[in-house]
């Protein structure tokens, strides 16, 4: 947690720096993130961080964008399973495959995880990394979601895309670590939010390595499941992958909290952010009862800890980052 900045510290500090966050409604949010940022990169701060340390994460979905009615990638997948299904019924192999090509979402839910990942692998299984992400990036090129009509892709929060530039223009690395696969997000993520492939951190498969009869290596998905980078996952694959804790945290659900409590847990200053869905008139509004992107215990626990609650509907002047 941040260290000996009052709260009218944090008050002092927005006017002088209100250029980073334009799109942030002047109130404690923004105050406390601008005064978190200025007291350690300023070398004559008590909780100056080098540069080295500074390493920021957030989540994706629901945090950086939308995630309702259903995760994205979700989505991308049923309809990948429909244009497959059409054109080779012989691969709804199971009544979870057969429910989604018909956009029966509701049949394959009902059917747990098992189901899912039916319908996951088939969007997946058996093509090259290469032409897996030449697949997202048509889709996202196409598709539009059905409520909003706009491009997936389109639907990246503006306020969050401007912290993150507020960030690397301070010195910190910021990366993506979300129970998204690697691969997907892989695809959007420089575009979307300027985090290069290699800053993303997610869920993923098995794959293999072979040289076909053209003497051309290629990496092939497999299994579609054998990390689940959310919940716990998501501090242990950190530690994993950067290999040192990260000072500055932001997710919007209780599948973030174990990363917030790691990042806001280690010596120093620290911070953590949960995006709270107040905002039914421009986005959604949800949390405790949600059946995506359940957040309770961040919201009984987080003030308690230090976190940033942010009030989608308060401390937002703008949601979307584009209307494409």
């Amino acid at each position: 947690m941040l260290r000996h900045l009052t709260a009218a510290a944090f008050l002092l500090a927005a006017p002088a720096l209100a250029d980073p966050l334009p799109s942030w409604s002047e109130g404690p949010a923004r105050a406390q993130i601008i005064a978190f940022v200025d007291s350690v990169t300023d070398p004559a701060s008590d909780d100056f961080v080098p540069v080295a340390d500074r390493i920021a994460v957030f989540d994706n979905d629901g945090t950086l964008w939308a995630e309702q009615p259903l995760y994205f990638q979700a989505i991308y997948a049923f309809d990948t399973v429909k244009k497959i299904g059409a054109e080779d019924p012989s691969t709804l192999t199971s009544d979870a495959l057969k429910a989604a090509a018909k956009g029966d979402i509701e049949t394959v839910m009902a059917g747990g995880e098992k189901a899912l990942l039916d319908v996951v692998g088939l969007a997946s299984a058996g093509q090259t990394i290469d032409a897996f992400q030449a697949g997202v990036s048509d889709w996202l090129a196409d598709a539009r979601h059905p409520t909003t009509g706009m491009a997936y892709d389109a639907m990246t929060y503006q306020p969050m895309v401007e912290l993150l530039r507020y960030l690397r223009d301070e010195g910190f690395r910021t990366y993506i670590v979300s129970g998204g696969g690697i691969d997907f997000m892989r695809v959007f993520a420089e575009r979307a939010y300027g985090i290069p492939t290699d800053q993303v951190l997610g869920s993923y498969g098995d794959t293999s390595y072979t040289v076909g009869d053209d003497g051309v290596p290629v990496i092939t998905k497999t299994k579609p499941l054998v990390y689940v980078d959310d919940k716990e996952g998501k501090p242990i694959n950190i530690m994993r992958i950067l290999g040192k804790r990260p000072i500055f945290a932001a997710g919007n659900s209780d599948g973030d909290f174990a990363m917030l409590q790691w990042t806001t847990a280690g010596d120093g200053p620290s911070l953590g952010l949960i995006v709270h869905h107040t905002d039914a008139d421009r986005e959604w509004a949800y949390d405790r009862d949600s059946h995506i992107g359940q957040l309770a215990r961040g919201l009984d626990d987080g003030p308690g800890l230090g976190w940033v609650i942010v009030d989608m509907a308060k401390d937002w002047d703008r949601i979307w980052s584009s209307q494409r």
